[in-house]
């Protein structure tokens, strides 16, 4: 959302409030030093091991309040997280317009990605405005009987920040990604934290890292392991002091895309990755089952491998044995997105205020 908040504090049509409920409080901070962001609103939500009714029944208490004291026109929310869902309840309950931002993903499968979909679809059937990132976004929505009129095709809003962040000889803020050898190895960038990755899949991700390792003595595995207790005991346990395998913390978004951008492919779970490292021209292997970012496939930018140990090792290893493959994966076009997002965003917000 940061390029979007650049975008309305530009606009003089615009008096904008941000609020942010540090659901990760921990991933949160260095984001908004990055962008320069300074919220009117932190609920300051996040607590050790917190649940999904935790989460939601504090943001939605919290944001009720901002609500009240700002009594906006219009609130926007961003993809599928839990905020995105109270956020959304909380304004159909004051009666204000929602504005849902990366609108229409879709899976059609509740459970995966877990909650997310279903956070989506609420944030869907209560908006008023739908920034679709994509066509088929558009369609997802359109079949939901979702006004043409209220969808707008606007590309995703995290490309719009990409380029700004990349650099030459970026200068990382963790020194072992500095001692990295990007010319003589192939580095994998990797990240798996979904919970419904959580247990056996999780286990089953790494022993295929430690087969692929195993099997390809030029490539190193770069792996910012997500602050949950459920993803950073297996892969500790598993991938642990295992040479040319490297376990770090969570990096600050800056290092992430040059790290990205430094990569020969990355492995990933996260959606906003099956987005934006298609713009860095690096191949993805998705670990998931299933992606609501179905284009990224069909585009030849992604390639889908599930979760199990041969069909993530299966996947990868094709892509470090042919390289045919690989350059085809580097060269597909990007459906996603060409860095103008916000300002479309803007263009829609300020002409259906005019209507």
């Amino acid at each position: 959302m940061a390029p979007v908040v650049r975008v309305l504090e530009g606009s003089p049509l615009v008096q904008s409030f941000v609020c942010v409920t540090a659901q990760h409080r921990d991933m949160l901070d260095s984001v908004l030093d990055i962008f320069g962001i300074n919220p009117d609103f932190d609920l300051d939500i996040m607590t050790a091991g917190q649940g999904l009714a935790e989460i939601t029944t504090k943001a939605l208490n919290g944001l009720m309040g901002v609500i009240s004291r700002c009594e906006p026109d219009l609130v926007l929310v961003h993809g599928d997280t839990t905020t995105t869902m109270a956020a959304s309840l909380a304004a159909f309950y004051s009666q204000i317009p929602v504005g849902h931002v990366e609108a229409g993903l879709r899976t059609r499968n509740k459970y995966e990605p877990f909650p997310e979909e279903i956070n989506r679809r609420i944030a869907g059937v209560v908006a008023d405005l739908h920034f679709a990132p994509t066509n088929d976004a558009k369609d997802n929505l359109l079949k939901e009987n979702v006004p043409a009129d209220r969808i707008f095709v606007t590309g995703n809003t995290a490309i719009d920040a990409i380029d700004g962040m990349l650099a030459r000889n970026h200068t990382f803020k963790v020194d072992l990604l500095n001692q990295m050898d990007f010319e003589g190895k192939r580095v994998i960038t990797m990240t798996a934290h979904r919970r419904e990755n959580h247990g056996k899949p999780l286990e089953d991700i790494c022993k295929a890292v430690l087969a692929i390792k195993r099997d390809f003595a030029d490539v190193e595995i770069v792996y910012p392991v997500h602050p949950s207790p459920a993803v950073r005991e297996n892969a500790y346990k598993i991938l642990g002091n295992t040479q040319g395998i490297h376990l770090i913390d969570p990096v600050d978004v800056d290092d992430m895309y040059n790290l990205l951008s430094e990569s020969h492919l990355v492995m990933t779970d996260s959606g906003g990755l099956q987005e934006e490292t298609p713009h860095l021209n690096v191949p993805v292997v998705v670990l998931r089952n299933v992606t609501e970012r179905p284009e990224g496939v069909d585009a030849g930018c992604l390639m889908l491998a599930g979760n199990t140990e041969k069909s993530v090792y299966d996947a990868v290893s094709k892509l470090l044995t042919d390289n045919n493959l690989h350059k085809q994966m580097s060269l597909a076009k990007n459906p996603f997105g060409d860095g103008q997002a916000s300002g479309r965003i803007l263009k829609a917000i300020l002409e259906y205020f005019r209507k």
